[in-house]
């Protein structure tokens, strides 16, 4: 028989959550691996484009491991087997491992997804297992972070426990700025509060082989100003010397073996802080914000998921997968107000270099101060022969776009 791949939870409405699935639904048919869809009906019906492309499609809650657990058991009971297990976004990573551990195929461990789920969990197993991090404390309340601003040094970040896109992330100068950012945060549930790491910031993006992880290529990020933490482009590869980008992939690689982690895609932030790698957040998934696209166009002919069902039917990779193109991101931001026009977009959809380019906001809307990841006006996805060169146009293209508010 075939060799098959089960996709817990598909693709989430957004565009690139919808690209990454359909690369990996189209580049395991062109390999004849077959592929079943686990997924909520609404969730499937939102993204039937999609989900087409799989050979077959359950209903279960990709967000409810004890769901997709007694899924796994009754077609388990009744015959049906899977080589590989994926899961491509946070929310779904338990369930995608509860049903690997019900089929017997290697997969990452429920305990390893849950150490890196919650941030503060993982941040002490990584000191544990001897990686600088910076001091972090769970709060129940603003009193609770209080004390810890007054027995650590400063700035710091008050974030969501277990969060994504940026949601309640802000940043914290003294005392004053406390109340404010708890009132942000998305919830009553307890959250982190850390200190600041200074220094520039990047992700390591790669692939298991074997069950051994394998650094693709390193991401340098931008963000907004503070207080916030919100990303506001991207460039692949970064530019590092050789040496940095040797350690940070030595440090990257061994940080997902500390955590047990060994099955599928990560995504990896980290900083540069006097010489040393300073891990950041650790995801079991490909990096959001189209990287996936720029990996495409770093290294030509890649394919990420590709490479996972290559090993699977024990193909090897191929033998150099370093960049030799480039790509970057640029998002768009508009001053908070009714937006009238936008002007220069015509440009930004016409341009050859351009892989993908959304407006999020059109003229009627009321655009919000941008606070997290969903609060950006657009995106900029190029592909150019250096860094350098694809940094420069995306930023051409982006300064290009002009709002028109009132």
């Amino acid at each position: 028989m075939r060799p098959a791949v089960l996709l817990v939870g598909g693709a989430s409405p957004i565009a690139s959550s919808r690209d990454i699935v359909g690369d990996a639904l189209r580049q395991a048919r062109d390999r004849g691996v077959r592929t079943h869809v686990l997924g909520r009906p609404d969730q499937l019906a939102a993204t039937a484009e999609i989900t087409a492309l799989a050979d077959a499609v359950s209903a279960a809650d990709p967000e409810d491991p004890a769901d997709c657990a007694r899924w796994a058991r009754a077609e388990a009971a009744r015959g049906t087997r899977f080589d590989l297990v994926l899961g491509l976004r946070d929310p779904v990573l338990a369930a995608t491992a509860a049903c690997a551990e019900v089929f017997g195929v290697p997969g990452n461990p429920p305990e390893a997804i849950a150490r890196t789920r919650d941030k503060d969990v993982c941040r002490a197993a990584l000191a544990a297992a001897g990686f600088p991090q910076p001091a972090v404390r769970l709060c129940r309340d603003e009193a609770a972070a209080a004390e810890f601003l007054a027995a650590s040094r400063g700035p710091w970040v008050v974030k969501p426990r277990a969060g994504m896109g940026s949601v309640g992330v802000r940043g914290v100068a003294g005392p004053d700025d406390l109340p404010a950012a708890v009132a942000g945060l998305p919830d009553r549930e307890p959250f982190l509060v850390e200190e600041f790491v200074s220094g520039p910031e990047f992700s390591a993006e790669g692939v298991f082989l074997g069950g051994a992880p394998r650094v693709l290529a390193v991401t340098a990020k931008d963000k907004l100003p503070p207080p916030w933490f919100v990303e506001s482009g991207h460039v692949l590869p970064a530019e590092l010397p050789e040496h940095r980008r040797a350690e940070a992939e030595k440090a990257v690689c061994g940080a997902l073996t500390a955590l047990g982690l060994r099955s599928g895609v990560f995504h990896v932030e980290f900083w540069l802080r006097a010489g040393e790698v300073v891990l950041g957040e650790v995801h079991a998934r490909p990096g959001g914000d189209w990287l996936h696209r720029l990996l495409t166009a770093a290294v030509p002919g890649l394919e990420l998921f590709g490479l996972l069902y290559d090993d699977l039917l024990g193909v090897g990779p191929p033998a150099d997968l370093r960049p030799t193109r480039a790509g970057a991101v640029r998002f768009l931001v508009a001053e908070p107000g009714e937006l009238l026009d936008v002007a220069g977009w015509d440009r930004v959809r016409l341009h050859p270099a351009v892989l993908h380019a959304d407006l999020s906001v059109h003229p009627g809307d009321v655009v919000a101060p941008v606070r997290d990841s969903g609060g950006r006006a657009g995106v900029v996805v190029v592909g150019a022969a250096d860094p350098a060169a694809a940094a420069a146009l995306a930023d051409d293209l982006a300064d290009g776009v002009r709002f028109t508010v009132r």
